[in-house]
Order: structure tokens, then C-alpha cells, then sequence
């Protein structure tokens, strides 16, 4: 089951809202989805992910948890790889339909200000609270923008998704790493074509 987070709406770690905006939670699920999506994602790796994105407490997670959420992640994917805001509205009712609970407030027993799930009830499992959180987030952004919420990064050798909101024109990749190494990689082949005459 998951630990539920006790904090006050004023803790230490900076204000609550924008701890846990609608952006910091999308941002939270890529996160996620990547570290999922490595060979052999271990529960440590897991619970620096939760922790850097705001849960508090022990992160207790097993390998069953990490396995359903790995599950979880491979569903997301496919919200990140829509084109469109049709496509990856499709895939959100889907998932919405199939896997969520009802809309509800919590505050978990007055541990945190009043937020809003998706998942069964406060102690629902991992990989539930993963998807329900998630649809969640990742709706609101496509309301918002009625963009898709994500891409998978556009060069060949990653596959890390990220989410597109932000400042400045549409990304490709989902870091300047990638976007730097697919820039010099096409210089490379440009400058070993052979001439044009």
C-alpha cells in the first residue's frame, strides 16, 4: 500500500501548490515513465523519483509494485507517442475509463489541503495511484492547451518522453543533450555527403 504523505500546507519544502501543480504532477509522470523504462528500474531509483517530485516519508515500494507500475507506465507511453490532441484524448478516456475511480477530494485526514484523485481511496496501491494521478494530470494539460501533453523525445538513440509545456518554441527532444547530439550527428553527415555537381 501506498505511505501517505503528512504535511502541513505551509512545510518546509516550499508552498504546497506549487509542489503539487498540475505541471510539477506531468512533469512527475514522465519522470516516472523514463525511470520505468530502463532495464531493470529498482525501487530506490523509484523512490528518488517520488521524493524529488514531493512524497514525503518512506517510500516503501516491492518488486510486485515496481513490476504493475512498470505495466502503468507502458499505457502512459502511448498518451506521450500521440500527434494529436484527438489521439491522445482517445488514449485518456480510455485509460480514464478503464482504470480510474471516480473524481473525489482528499485531504488525506486533514494531513494535506484538500487536492483531487482519481485512485479507489488514500491506501490504494502504487500503480493504481500512478495511473489515476497521472490521467489526471495529463488531462488537465490537454484541457488546457487541447495539445497533446507530451511527446517521446525525437532522437533515435532515446526513449524518454517529456512534457511539452513550457516557454519558448516546440520541443523535439526531451533534453539539450539529445538535442545537441542529433544536431552534431547531422553536421557529421552533411559534411561526409558527397558533393553535389
Amino acid at each position: 500500500m501506498r505511505y501517505i504523505a503528512r504535511v502541513s500546507s505551509h512545510d518546509a519544502d516550499g508552498d504546497w501548490s506549487t509542489r503539487h501543480s498540475v505541471l510539477t504532477m506531468a512533469r512527475r509522470t514522465a519522470a516516472l515513465v523514463n525511470a520505468l523504462a530502463e532495464d531493470r528500474p529498482g525501487s530506490d531509483r523509484l523512490a528518488e523519483v517520488l521524493r524529488a517530485y514531493g512524497e514525503k516519508g518512506p517510500v516503501d515500494l516491492t518488486a510486485r509494485d515496481v513490476a504493475r507500475m512498470r505495466e502503468v507506465a507502458d499505457r502512459l507511453r502511448e498518451v506521450f507517442a500521440a500527434e494529436h490532441a484527438d489521439e491522445a484524448a482517445v488514449t485518456l478516456n480510455r485509460l480514464l475509463g478503464g482504470h480510474t475511480g471516480p473524481l473525489r477530494l482528499t485531504s488525506h485526514g486533514g494531513g494535506t489541503p484538500w487536492h483531487p484523485h482519481l485512485d479507489r481511496d488514500d491506501d490504494a496501491p502504487w500503480d493504481e495511484w500512478f495511473l489515476a494521478s497521472s490521467c489526471l494530470a495529463l488531462t488537465v494539460l490537454l484541457w488546457d492547451r487541447q495539445l497533446p501533453p507530451g511527446r517521446l523525445c525525437a532522437s533515435a538513440a532515446c526513449r524518454n518522453v517529456f512534457i511539452t509545456q513550457g516557454p519558448g518554441p516546440e520541443r523535439r527532444y526531451c533534453s539539450r543533450r539529445c538535442a545537441t547530439r542529433e544536431r552534431v550527428a547531422a553536421h557529421r553527415r552533411a559534411r561526409s555527403a558527397p558533393p553535389r555537381g
